[in-house]
């Protein structure tokens, strides 16, 4: 008989392996249960905070704080501490809260955030529920600095500028320019100037050249959400030496009149007129790294860059048009009934305008970009400059009264008109100052302006005014708004004789 032959004899070892996969599903089974049941018991963290260790401008309206995970609102605003206090909303997506100020951080000041006690989102409240890790981080605003253009010493006809928060005061220019004008560049680092030599200052800005000068500031700006804005930024932003000057358009075909700086510091606009033919003129365009080139057809005459940069308001006949940016394009917009644009809301909402009426008055109206035009004030007297404030509620104007009498004179004053009920609130009374400048802190919590004396010599060397008077003498002052009573703003003397102030963005 033949015996089968015998089965194959199985090894053990998958066996083991069976029984050992078994166990590690068995307690991965558990430790899931387990997370379902307890939840995650590490405690949420803040990620990320916009603003930390940043230098905030008037810009710059929102921080934001990245989560590691979803939390609980209403525990994270309760137990979010800002010193000093900003006051402002906030608004969630997921993980990222915002919060978004009322008004511009005052500048020059020095801040503390700190979030403890808060929960996450799946937290109901436990005997062991585990608050956030407690989080601590700092900014800071700009400086408060202004520019201004000296008139005594070796400042006289030079630009200067004066740190409030340091307290330092630098000459930018070199001793052989007379400067005419300037705007400061928006992260600060530099100032755009229209200048003549001083061999020729008696020609004045039919000589003038445009330069930009370094300022020396260097401000570490907060993170944008934007990757792109971050990358312009970044290109704008110069690391030179305070006082280092760059040609950016001569003279020599062409005279440079009146300009104007984009709010991204990438556009410039001059209008120019041919020196050999004065019926060619009107305004240029210059963009960073390309050549000027005219923006022909449009002769027009006073202009101001619109917010976003993209857009050119410019007085052409009996009424003001908008113009996109780039030549032979068609006008965006066209008001009629409008001689000249005074300034732009800082989000470009609102423009304030001047109408010439017909009984010899000069109505100040607020256009906004949805089409409504609102009369905040009608005079006999002039409206010399405008500025918003922040929020676009207030309009701090320079205008002037009519004097009755046997001759026409006016009396300058500066007031605030409230955008919304026209009510005006004088401030300060500047007799004899036609020609005074005013600007506003880009915080609005303050208004510098300039008060000359004019000379009656005819030294071919000294300072003149945008009027072409010598100055004999220039004092700079300030007045800290006071933003609960507008009234009780008082005007404070500065030590500082100069000509034209203006605050760095």
């Amino acid at each position: 008989m033949q015996r089968s032959p015998a089965s194959p004899k199985v090894p053990a070892f998958p066996q083991v392996l069976d029984r050992l996969a078994l166990v590690v599903m068995l307690l991965l089974g558990l430790v899931i249960a387990a997370l379902l049941f307890l939840g995650d018991r590490t405690a949420p963290s803040v990620r990320n905070f916009n603003w930390q260790s940043k230098d905030v401008g008037a810009n710059d309206i929102a921080f934001v704080l990245a989560f590691s995970r979803p939390m609980n609102q209403a525990t994270v605003e309760k137990n979010l501490k800002i010193e000093p206090p900003l006051l402002g909303k906030t608004s969630w997506a997921g993980r990222r809260m915002a919060y978004t100020l009322t008004m511009p951080a005052p500048y020059g000041t020095q801040y503390s955030l700190q979030l403890e006690n808060a929960v996450d989102f799946f937290d109901q409240g436990g005997s062991e529920q585990l608050p956030i890790k407690p989080f601590q981080a700092t900014f800071q605003t700009r400086d408060r600095a202004f520019a201004y253009i000296g008139t005594q010493g070796d400042e006289a006809g030079r630009l200067v500028l004066f740190n409030l928060t340091k307290q330092q005061r630098l000459i930018l220019t070199p001793a052989n320019l007379v400067v005419n004008d300037f705007k400061p560049y928006p992260l600060g680092d530099r100032i755009l100037i229209a200048a003549t030599e001083r061999s020729q200052q008696t020609r004045g800005i039919i000589e003038q050249k445009l330069y930009q000068v370094s300022t020396g500031i260097q401000i570490n700006p907060p993170t944008q959400l934007d990757p792109g804005a971050n990358a312009r930024q970044a290109q704008a932003a110069t690391k030179q030496p305070v006082g280092t000057l760059d040609l950016v358009l001569d003279s020599d075909t062409y005279q440079n009149l009146k300009f104007d700086l984009s709010a991204d510091g990438n556009i410039i606009i001059v209008q120019r007129v041919n020196r050999k033919d004065p019926a060619d003129f009107g305004p240029w365009l210059l963009k960073a790294g390309a050549d000027p080139q005219p923006l022909k057809g449009q002769p027009g005459g006073d202009f101001l860059i619109t917010p976003d940069s993209d857009a050119l308001a410019i007085a052409q006949g009996q009424g003001l048009a908008i113009l996109p940016l780039y030549p032979d394009a068609k006008p965006l917009d066209f008001l009629p009934k409008f001689g000249i644009v005074l300034n732009f809301s800082r989000d470009g909402a609102l423009a304030a305008t001047v109408k010439f009426n017909g009984d010899r008055t000069r109505s100040l109206y607020v256009v906004s970009n949805q089409g409504t035009q609102k009369e905040l004030l009608r005079t006999e007297g002039s409206i010399f400059s405008a500025q918003f404030d922040p929020t676009g509620t207030l309009l701090y104007c320079l205008l002037s009264e009519l004097i009755p009498g046997d001759t026409y004179r006016e009396e300058p004053y500066l007031a605030a008109i409230d955008t919304k009920t026209a009510k005006l609130t004088r401030l300060v009374p500047l007799p004899n100052q036609r020609e005074t400048q005013i600007s506003l802190s880009p915080d609005g919590l303050a208004i510098l302006y300039d008060q000359a004396t004019e000379a009656q010599t005819q030294d071919p060397n000294a300072i003149r005014n945008q009027g072409g008077q010598v100055i004999a003498d220039s004092r700079l002052w300030i007045v800290p708004l006071e933003t609960d009573n507008l009234a009780k703003s008082k005007p404070e003397a500065l030590p500082i004789p100069g000509l034209r102030p203006r605050w760095l963005p």
